[in-house]
């Protein structure tokens, strides 16, 4: 009975093997991959399928992608595909970005689709955009007319992808950044907005001929004036605010001019106290010296008294008593 017990699970450990064994073989030789792709036309030897799975590439994703750019008449070698994977690529979008041009009649090499991919950019959106136009709507542009007047001038651009400057060209701010600039600068030449609100279409020729799009990824077709409104009139504005700023200067010089008169007033009037100060040591020095009496003295303090009285009588015309001037 152990005999027999031994060799069943002999028989059923040596079952398990097998299978473990060729479940391996199968998964490192994807033989169905193999037929389809020998059957395609796409033909990829098994040392190659197993090469795959040894460096971590997923034999289905590349294979796939092959047999799709050989069914589509394109001959994209399989280690070429290969490494762009292992290079962090997108193949399946490269090869149906490869396919969309193809079929357009647009030139695109695996070299440049891979070098698109690989740059961060979208290739098969690039060759969409190549095929049917993208129309890029501007924000509101603000611009002055040598009247004064502001203009705010809204314009739709309408681009397609230049595949040959995709790599290191200029992107869609660029290209609404130069709009701008090219909008503000021919409004800003016209003598005055109403030529602008005539004549329009006069913004998109002269933007248009300046050749916004180099050094972009895009090639401009057309620029088309969507809107055109009248702002404020920011002459009349910069001109009230230079009159302000004048009238400000001149207070301020007046001001200025006012301060200095009642400094010279205070300062004449501080002279006139200081020589009525030297009155009394003259006065004392005369006696002294005899120039001065005593009845000058009284003569003089009773012509003061008469003349204070008069002053008085002076200022109360009705009769009223009025305290003598200080």
């Amino acid at each position: 009975m152990f005999g027999i017990e031994t060799g069943v699970f002999g028989g059923f450990t040596l079952l398990v093997l097998v299978v473990a064994v060729l479940a391996f073989v199968l998964y490192l030789i994807p033989v169905r991959l193999w037929i389809a792709a020998w059957a395609s036309g796409a033909y990829v030897g098994l040392f190659s399928l197993i090469g795959m799975r040894f460096r971590r590439v997923p034999p289905g994703t590349v294979v796939t992608a092959r047999i799709s750019a050989v069914k589509a008449g394109l001959d994209v070698p399989i280690n070429d595909l290969e490494a762009h994977y292992l290079a962090g690529g997108n193949v399946v979008n490269v090869v149906i970005a490869m396919i969309s041009a193809d079929k357009a009649n647009i030139t695109m090499p695996f070299k440049r689709a891979a070098a698109i991919d690989l740059a961060g950019r979208d290739v098969l959106a690039a060759v969409k955009m190549s095929v049917l136009p993208k129309v890029i709507e501007t924000p509101r542009i603000a611009a002055v007319a040598k009247d004064g007047i502001q203009l705010h001038a809204i314009c739709r651009v309408t681009v397609r992808t230049n595949l040959d400057r995709l790599v290191g060209g200029a992107g869609e701010e660029t290209v609404i950044a130069r709009i701008g600039e090219g909008v503000v600068s021919t409004i800003g030449s016209a003598s005055t907005h109403k030529d602008v609100l005539e004549n329009p279409n006069h913004i998109s020729k002269h933007v248009l001929s300046k050749g916004l799009d180099a050094g972009t990824a895009y090639e401009i077709l057309s620029i088309d004036i969507a809107d055109v409104d009248v702002g404020e009139n920011i002459g009349a504005k910069l001109q009230i605010d230079q009159a302000n700023a004048d009238k400000q200067i001149a207070q301020a010089k007046a001001e200025e001019r006012r301060a200095m008169a009642i400094a010279l007033e205070q300062e004449m009037r501080a002279r006139v106290v200081e020589a009525e100060a030297e009155v009394p040591r003259a006065m004392a020095d005369a006696f002294r010296q005899g120039h001065l009496g005593i009845m000058d003295y009284y003569r003089m303090k009773n012509v003061q008294a008469d003349t204070t009285m008069r002053d008085s009588i002076a200022a109360a015309p009705d009769g009223s008593p009025t305290s003598p001037r200080k």
